[in-house]
């Protein structure tokens, strides 16, 4: 009798697990959203400020004190803050401020990439930074005559630093950064 119910606990175990076996059930990995913008529509901008420059249809300006600016992306939880600053004999150190803001991202940074932007007609001189990793900003910039003007500009988002999950609107906005370093033109 002892044999006969261990014989049926043993056939019962072993189809069970026949019947258990069957593909391994694993969870889906995570993803992130695809976030499409629409192509680009750009307008010129100028006002009492010496300098004009194009800006995305889409961002919404803000005129700060000293010809300062916020450019504002609201669907994307962004700003470029722009700050002017005039010349006077000072360009080493308004230089070296620049690059010592962007290195400050250094510690959080996977890499820096360093384009130099040169327009000897315009006289419009600078150094566009994109900053590849979870730093604080994505994309900097700086831009000037050397003789009279100089601008900086980065790239801020109101979330977490998460390149992988902003790179779609961060290369979005550095499209447009880039567009309003090459049509900036000094008064």
């Amino acid at each position: 009798m002892l044999l006969k119910k261990i014989t049926s606990l043993s056939l019962f175990f072993g189809l069970t697990l026949l019947v258990s076996c069957k593909d391994t059930v694993l969870p889906k990995p995570s993803s992130y959203l695809r976030l499409d913008y629409p192509e680009a529509q750009y307008a010129a901008f100028a006002n009492n400020c010496p300098f004009a420059f194009d800006i995305n249809e889409k961002a919404v300006i803000k005129g700060d004190k000293n010809c300062g600016f916020s450019i504002t992306y609201p669907k994307m939880k962004a700003t470029i803050y722009l700050t002017y600053k005039p010349v006077n004999g000072n360009i080493k150190n308004l230089l070296r401020d620049a690059q010592k803001l962007t290195y400050e991202h250094v510690i959080k940074a996977d890499d820096i990439l360093e384009q130099p932007y040169l327009n000897p007609d315009k006289k419009v001189y600078g150094m566009f930074y994109q900053v590849n990793g979870n730093a604080a900003t994505n994309s900097q910039f700086y831009v000037t005559d050397s003789t009279k003007h100089f601008i900086t500009g980065s790239v801020y988002f109101y979330a977490k630093p998460n390149f992988d999950s902003i790179m779609p609107a961060a290369s979005y906005i550095k499209n447009d950064m880039q567009r309003l370093m090459e049509t900036l033109k000094w008064k």
